[in-house]
């Protein structure tokens, strides 16, 4: 199949990566294991044992009441909490095989609804914020837009940062939740046959 290239000849792709059928099971459960990925279990608390104070016993054994020994114990005010939470992790087994086949299934989607633009090159050689809005002016990117670069430079990271929406990735470093969240998702012709290599 063939895609077609902003002011140039349109390039040919493998019909297995950017034609293949949108499993949404499969790019859900990859999805939401990347997010959780990204969460820090920060929910602790202490035990008798990691309560700061002496652990003595508080009172004669006989004599003033009920029995007990050190004020660490849950039962009293400042001590410990019987089952204390610790902290997790949130990470979810996802396999390379089942990885590859979301990120496919969500490049075809996104070409299919003609989400994907292809240029030969962004043309932004300096950081300059305004050559970079007025190159997506021309490639009528609205909304969310992924740039998708190889080795992209830092001028190009520096245009985009004060444009709202607008996230520049490398090849290496492409995620299934930044295709989803995207609009538009605009790639240079090197980075798509980048992409191929790494998904055919």
């Amino acid at each position: 199949m063939e895609l077609n290239v902003v002011g140039a000849k349109p390039v040919t792709v493998s019909e297995a990566v950017f034609g293949k059928e949108f499993r949404e099971d499969l790019v859900h459960q990859v999805v939401v294991a990347y997010r959780n990925a990204g969460r820090a279990g920060t929910k602790a608390q202490k035990t008798r044992s990691e309560v700061s104070g002496t652990t003595k016993k508080s009172k004669k054994q006989k004599g003033g009441g009920a029995r007990h020994g050190a004020l660490k114990a849950p039962i009293f005010v400042g001590g410990g909490v019987t089952f204390a939470a610790k902290p997790r992790s949130f990470a979810q087994k996802v396999n390379r095989k089942m990885f590859r086949g979301a990120m496919v299934s969500i490049l075809s989607e996104l070409n299919r609804q003609n989400r994907i633009s292809l240029v030969e090159s962004f043309g932004v050689e300096q950081p300059k914020t305004k050559a970079l809005v007025a190159k997506l002016g021309e490639l009528q990117a609205e909304g969310r837009v992924v740039l998708v670069a190889e080795n992209a430079p830092e001028a190009l990271f520096l245009a985009a940062r004060n444009v709202p929406y607008v996230h520049v990735v490398d090849v290496a470093a492409l995620d299934p939740v930044s295709l989803v969240g995207a609009d538009k998702v605009v790639m240079t012709v090197e980075s798509l046959k980048r992409i191929e290599e790494w998904l055919a």
